[in-house]
């Protein structure tokens, strides 16, 4: 065994024991850090993969911004777990099933080369002027620049639907109309008053 290949291992179970504490601990701020640690662990085996641009864009997107913006957001809303884990033996059931199928399609896929049912060629090695990055820019904009176009598309819609099914008209709001505001001139907000300066007399010096 190499240890490269011992690396992937140790990885891999951390990997798994942290993605099984995501969904049985229960604090959800617990849930949230052993999310962390599945995260960062994945970019490790990305990094044993030689996908470096994606391990560091997954640990600084997800890691770095979705995850402390999670954490906040857990930390101060007040949360009522009882209530959260009403429905969970209702959906465990059919949680279990989907979980079960997908293990089995991943034993298929990753057993079917030690079988001989399929062949997979190990990639050629890279030269050192080899950039995952660079190599990734031209993939996306070359050969997948229509699925790249379409699913930007996607999101883009998605965003859109989210915030018009989330916002909501209120009577007590206060608001500013966009179009009135840019038309607004000077002199409709500005008004110039001309005060008359007072002269005050000098203290005589017996007053004093």
């Amino acid at each position: 065994m190499t240890f490269e290949l011992f690396l992937f291992y140790c990885f891999a179970a951390i990997l798994l024991f942290a993605a099984l504490r995501v969904i049985t601990a229960r604090n959800p701020v617990h849930s949230a850090l052993f999310l962390v640690l599945s995260f960062v662990t994945s970019a490790s085996i990305w990094l044993l993969l030689e996908a470096e641009f994606l391990a560091i864009t997954l640990v600084v997107v997800y890691v770095g911004a979705v995850m402390v913006l999670f954490l906040f957001v857990v930390m101060m809303l007040d949360i009522n777990l009882d209530r959260l884990r009403e429905g969970f033996w209702r959906y465990l059931p059919l949680g279990a099933v989907v979980a079960l199928i997908m293990v089995a399609e991943m034993v298929l896929v990753l057993s079917g080369q030690y079988f001989g049912l399929t062949e997979m060629p190990l990639p050629p090695p890279a030269p050192a002027s080899y950039s995952n990055t660079k190599e990734l820019g031209r993939l996306i904009y070359t050969e997948y620049a229509y699925p790249f176009e379409l699913a930007a598309i996607v999101l883009l819609v998605a965003i859109v639907a989210a915030i018009a099914l989330t916002m909501r008209r209120r009577k007590d709001s206060k608001y500013v109309d966009p179009a009135k505001q840019v038309i607004v001139k000077r002199a409709d907000r500005v008004r110039l008053v001309s005060v008359p300066v007072e002269k005050r007399d000098a203290p005589s010096p017996n007053k004093i």
